[in-house]
């Protein structure tokens, strides 16, 4: 089967960077899927473990962890899925990834695919919508209120992929007050079409935009980028007993700001179910079931801003190089081989 990857470690911008090549077609067992790939999105995640983890099995490594595609056989353990399906999901990061034409996947991550937008739509949307619901419902709890706190979400980075779709969700399953962060004319316009309620400049200090919008303190805080940054300013600025969160990968990450008002720290990760099969990895798939439903009814949109053509190496570089320069919005996408 046609697949894309990567020998060694090192910057996009190597010619090498990404190879196509030919890989073994993968035997599905167990609770495992065998998918034929229509569609993937790229994410940060891809960039990252391109440039941090070195392949060792002698062939190159796959990555992407983002698909839209149908089930075409099923291991004999499985019972959510038949062939024929059309399903989206985000895979686990200690599996081969989604940039092949066939792929494995445990089918308690798996969720039916929205049938009402396109394939490559509905690949933009599993892993930020995991890694979206996931902060916003396990770990800050924005259905849970803060005691004499105003309602008040505060999404650093948002017109990003994960921004993107905490906006998103965050608008369709509750009344929660959004601002979100943007610094460009574009992606100000972006956050505001998703449903942010307020929008601010995160190039510029936050404290007094946020204090001439009158919305009092923040609740909770979805942090998806530069975390290290904005935590001591963000920390002046939270409710006591408030709820921050964040994603990103800081060389260094000072938590002492939040003592004073006994803000509590959420560092999520999407892959941590999928990874050590936690008792609930089937939540995975019962939240992108829910996102398939939210999205039918007209309540959710797909972030998908950007269409790469075929899934193939030399597109693959333009996006990983896109992702890297830190101005991208929304999803980027490719479709078939």
């Amino acid at each position: 089967m046609k697949a894309v990857g990567y020998t060694e470690t090192g910057p996009i911008t190597r010619a090498d960077a990404l190879i196509d090549f030919e890989a073994d077609m993968p035997i599905a067992t167990g609770r495992d899927l065998l998918v034929r790939v229509d569609a993937i999105s790229v994410n940060p995640v891809d960039t990252k473990i391109r440039q941090r983890r070195a392949p060792t099995g002698g062939t190159p490594d796959i990555l992407g962890w983002d698909a839209a595609g149908e089930v075409v056989s099923i291991g004999e353990a499985v019972t959510n899925f038949s062939v024929g399906d059309k399903v989206y999901y985000a895979g686990a990061v200690n599996r081969p990834g989604t940039n092949s034409e066939f792929h494995l996947v445990d089918e308690r991550i798996v969720g039916k695919a929205p049938s009402s937008i396109p394939t490559s739509a509905a690949a933009a949307m599993p892993l930020t919508a995991l890694t979206a619901y996931e902060m916003l419902f396990d770990r800050l709890r924005i259905d849970s209120p803060v005691p004499g706190g105003q309602n008040t979400l505060l999404v650093i980075g948002g017109a990003g992929g994960v921004g993107s779709m905490t906006i998103g969700l965050a608008r369709a399953l509750s009344d929660v007050t959004i601002i979100a962060t943007a610094s460009r004319p574009e992606t100000k316009a972006w956050v505001k079409d998703l449903g942010a309620h307020h929008v601010v400049s995160h190039a510029d200090p936050l404290g007094p935009q946020i204090e001439a919008l009158g919305v009092g303190s923040i609740d909770f805080v979805y942090s998806t980028t530069h975390s290290n940054v904005y935590s001591a300013e963000v920390a002046g600025i939270m409710t006591p007993q408030g709820r921050y969160g964040l994603i990103d990968d800081p060389e260094t990450f000072d938590i002492m700001p939040f003592k004073p008002k006994a803000i509590s720290v959420h560092w999520e990760f999407m892959f941590t179910r999928p990874m050590f099969e936690t008792a609930d990895i089937g939540r995975q798939g019962e939240i992108l079931n829910e996102v398939a439903a939210l999205t039918e009814a007209g309540r959710l949109k797909s972030t998908v801003a950007e269409s790469f053509g075929t899934i193939n190496a030399a597109n693959l570089i333009k996006a990983h190089a896109l992702l890297e320069s830190g101005t991208s919005k929304g999803k980027i996408v490719l479709e078939g081989f």
